[in-house]
């Protein structure tokens, strides 16, 4: 158990820095080409590990639908919400706040997949989170400014989406490994995103600086497919339920890189914002035991 735990964390901290990255490879690159180009080259460098060791490139057929559906989850639905909430210019101590409820969107998805009936507490907890950060992100905007609710709408799709990619992969992580499940969701996922990242690389200006490269690596190698080697291997062995704890870290972890790297400054407000979410995530993680 405890080493599922750890194995866990340090998916999450790889995961903590995604927001900072996305920030500083937007300085250089369009947020559709980050995007796309994060999973493309995340997708060769799965390819070149399953061939290295002579393991299939491709899955069990039966088992297509459900690495697809981690496909849309993780590889396009939450880089390109989250990139597009943080070009529109939110910021990476918002958007952490917001995403703060993905442990328990995450716990919600497992029981409705699993079948199982959760405790009163655990729904209680759950719209208890959902208020305090609805609250949070009104406080946040200027009422007159109707289209600051769009950077919102865009991470709360960002958080369903991880939120399914996640369960469909602890469920396959069952089965197989789990850098082999991430690398035959990056490699099914090829034929659409490095056409995409081919277009997007001719159309779209271009201003490689060094902040902008470093950020699209970090995104690709480390986001989307070195932490989901150690978080899917965490979850198989520590249990979805116990290990999954570790993402409540991942808020905080998030707001200390943007002080650090990007300077930003946040209030008590967002501290206390993603505290009681923190809680309220907690609740349903034990609720749902």
């Amino acid at each position: 158990m405890r080493q599922g735990t750890a194995l866990a964390f340090l998916g999450v901290l790889a995961f903590s820095g995604s927001f900072p990255a996305t920030v500083y490879a937007m300085q250089g690159l369009n947020p559709w080409l980050v995007a796309t180009g994060r999973a493309a080259l995340a997708g060769a460098i799965a390819l070149t590990c399953l061939k290295a060791t002579n393991h299939p490139l491709l899955p069990p057929r039966p088992l297509w639908p459900s690495y697809a559906l981690i496909s849309l989850g993780v590889v396009f639905g939450f880089p390109i919400f989250s990139g597009l909430a943080l070009a529109l210019g939110v910021s990476t101590s918002h958007a952490a706040v917001v995403i703060a409820l993905l442990p328990a969107a995450t716990a919600a998805c497992a029981v409705l997949r699993a079948a199982e009936r959760p405790r009163p507490l655990f729904w209680a907890a759950c719209v208890a989170g959902a208020t305090a950060v609805t609250a949070f992100t009104l406080t946040q905007h200027d009422q007159s400014q109707a289209a600051a609710t769009w950077p919102d709408l865009l991470l709360v799709a960002a958080l369903l989406s991880a939120a399914i990619g996640y369960t469909e992969g602890g469920r396959l992580s069952r089965r197989a490994p789990g850098w082999q499940v991430i690398s035959h969701t990056l490699v099914i996922s090829l034929p659409v995103t490095v056409p995409i990242t081919a277009i997007l690389a001719l159309t779209t200006p271009m201003t490689p600086t060094p902040q902008a490269v470093i950020g699209f690596a970090y995104v690709a190698v480390i986001s989307m497919f070195v932490g989901f080697i150690p978080w899917y291997a965490g979850l198989a062995r520590g249990g979805i339920a116990r290990a999954g704890q570790t993402q409540l870290t991942q808020p905080l972890l998030t707001l200390l890189w943007a002080w650090l790297l990007m300077g930003e400054r946040f209030g008590l407000t967002t501290v206390a914002a993603a505290l009681a979410v923190l809680v309220c995530v907690a609740i349903t993680q034990r609720a749902r035991t």
